[in-house]
């Protein structure tokens, strides 16, 4: 399935009007399955389910590393959707009602059916007290995301995320309909290639919200930064976990709402 389709409609321009085929970000169900059991039902759009699947693992706390999925494999699907099987290796033993989610989880809420806040806080692992970082190096990552966000400038209608290396290099970027879902994306990817990410940057597209510092600890990410706002729990977590959290950051400017000395 594309990540793209398109549909006719009427652009207004003035007093004129024309009809034309314009391009629409496709937004579809996945199911992610553990032992057979149905534990969540993302709306994302199509594409890396590999990665989204370990991604969402790792952040969502059901796997601990990234060695404990030894798969993440494609059920048949229907037109209701695609389904994707958890593999763990056998030496894990897990309880899948553990992780179950209450409700699907929409495209702009990603802790959706989670039964108390105390559920969302799964352990994150210990943040590297560096990378240090100077303002002008935070300043250029937008415009690095944004050279590679291909659907969006088509759609408009994708968030964002991407990796950077501690000297501002881009490592790896990916969109959907989701913030979080491209967060898990981006995790899933470089979880294959090293564990905890260490010290490297987060960007997403959009605001900073208490589910997206989280996932960022629970990776490792100690500096995640957003182009929008942050959310009042999302600076409380930063600042609990020693999470640095940037805001704002667009413009030749942000706001700092929470950092360990991590910017000079």
């Amino acid at each position: 399935m594309s990540e793209l389709t398109d549909f006719e409609v009427v652009r207004y321009s003035g007093d004129s009007f024309s009809r034309v085929r314009d391009a629409v970000v496709v937004e579809s169900p996945v199911e992610f399955r553990l032992n057979g059991v149905p534990i969540a039902v993302l709306m994302r759009t199509p594409g890396y389910e590999e990665d989204l699947g370990l991604g969402f693992a790792l952040t969502e706390g059901i796997a601990l590393s990234p060695s404990e999925v030894t798969g993440v494999s494609r059920r048949s699907g229907n037109d209701q959707g695609d389904r994707f099987d958890l593999i763990f290796s056998p030496e894990v033993e897990i309880d899948p009602e553990q992780f179950r989610r209450n409700l699907y989880t929409t495209s702009s809420c990603g802790v959706c059916g989670k039964t108390s806040i105390d559920a969302v806080r799964v352990a994150a692992l210990p943040l590297p007290t560096g990378p240090i970082v100077t303002p002008d190096l935070l300043l250029d990552l937008p415009e690095k995301m944004k050279g590679s966000q291909s659907a969006f400038h088509r759609t408009g209608g994708l968030h964002a995320a991407a990796v950077f290396s501690s000297e501002g290099d881009l490592i790896v970027v990916r969109e959907d309909v989701g913030r979080h879902n491209a967060v898990d994306k981006v995790v899933g990817w470089l979880a294959r290639r090293t564990w905890p990410l260490g010290d490297v940057i987060l960007l997403v597209s959009g605001r900073i919200s208490f589910e997206m510092v989280q996932k960022a600890a629970v990776a490792g990410v100690p500096i995640i930064c957003g182009v929008s706002a942050a959310s009042s729990l999302a600076v409380e977590l930063g600042i609990e976990l020693g999470s640095t959290v940037v805001g704002f950051l667009r413009e030749g400017g942000f706001n700092v709402y929470a950092d360990k000395g991590r910017i000079i």
